[in-house]
């Protein structure tokens, strides 16, 4: 039999623990994106390329909330809301897809659904129009998590996906950006100078920048999902894989503590597992969602080196932007309010 005392203090941590789980009240939603982060600055943004990155960012949200608002699902929100982003050559991810050193376009992406950890993702794959789309038909219809190159295209053959003409990614900027950096990398001069107000310009330095798209969402009934999609790195070689398609790194979902997506340097993300940290000092610690963001964002990596940010929110609704860099594209939209977006480091 358990004295009087010690059943009230049994009874409080029970209490308490129960309550770490509980969901956000019915009937509310939150929805935050990013499309990359790196040296953003103002001074090589014009008016109408800055207009172009809101006005797409916004329809991406806008796209997420009008399922969330329905009652739908915050996986259907992730993953429509990503695809606006991935079918837009401003982004780094499906059509605006940076070049290998080889001159293809190899896309990741990863999925992750906050109610039983459930995840799908593809790596390295070229014929794919959303690959976003194809992580999820990994999540919910294999046994799998990860499929990479030709494997995860013949997976997509057996869902009944299209492959189309790897011809659809290509965009001329990103082919300048690969010859600029083939001719660096050669010691050479560039051999197509992109002047700042160009229609091929790049608003991020080429050389700074961690060009993703990502989404968090959380419903109506409490779930949480995270994604995130990318075309790498300009001029990566040897196949190479980022933390984006990464469970852990790249992208993180938990009903218990939050969802992430991130957006940077992906060997040290990998190497941080920067998405699952984030939420396990949350879930762990029992730190806010800003303080854990800022401690591996803001600090461990920082000291590490990696350059980068992520996109989050927690099972009450809570929001954290984080990042390292000058800036990162990033908005977010909540229950009853008008989706608001975010470039520069000095935006509040």
């Amino acid at each position: 039999m358990i004295p009087k005392p010690f059943g009230k203090i049994i009874a409080v941590l029970l209490a308490f623990s129960f309550s770490h789980t509980t969901a956000i009240a019915a009937d509310t939603y939150a929805l935050v994106i990013h499309g990359g982060a790196g040296t953003i600055l103002k001074a090589n943004m014009t008016t109408e390329k800055e207009g172009a990155y809101r006005t797409k960012m916004a329809e991406a949200l806008k796209t997420g909330q009008a399922i969330l608002a329905s009652g739908g699902s915050a996986l259907d929100a992730v993953e429509a809301t990503i695809q606006v982003m991935e079918n837009s050559p401003l982004f780094n991810a499906g059509k605006g897809a940076v070049f290998t050193h080889e001159g293809g376009n190899e896309m990741d992406a990863s999925i992750m659904d906050g109610r039983d950890l459930n995840a799908g993702a593809v790596a390295s794959v070229m014929r794919i129009k959303s690959p976003i789309a194809l992580a999820r038909e990994v999540m919910e219809n294999s046994k799998h998590v990860l499929l990479s190159g030709g494997g995860a295209e013949e997976f997509a053959a057996t869902r009944g996906i299209a492959l189309i003409d790897p011809e659809y990614f290509a965009t001329e900027k990103r082919r300048l950006q690969l010859q600029n950096a083939l001719a660096k990398e050669k010691g050479e001069a560039p051999i197509n100078e992109i002047k700042k107000t160009s229609r091929y310009s790049d608003p991020i330095d080429p050389e700074n920048k961690f060009g993703t798209v990502g989404a968090v969402a959380l419903d109506k009934a409490g779930n949480i999902a995270a994604g995130t999609s990318t075309g790498g790195m300009t001029n990566k070689r040897w196949k190479r894989i980022g933390d984006t398609p990464i469970i852990g790194a790249g992208t993180y979902a938990d009903n218990n503590s939050c969802g992430v997506s991130a957006t940077g340097h992906g060997e040290f993300f990998i190497r941080a597992a920067v998405a699952y940290s984030i939420c396990a000092r949350m879930e762990f610690q029992g730190i806010s969602l800003e303080e854990a963001a800022d401690a591996v964002v803001m600090q461990k990596l920082v000291k590490m080196g990696g350059e980068g940010g992520i996109v989050s929110l927690d099972k009450n609704g809570n929001i954290a932007m984080t990042f390292n860099t000058e800036g990162m594209y990033r908005g977010y939209v909540k229950d009853g309010t008008e989706p608001v977006t975010f470039i520069y480091k000095d935006e509040k």
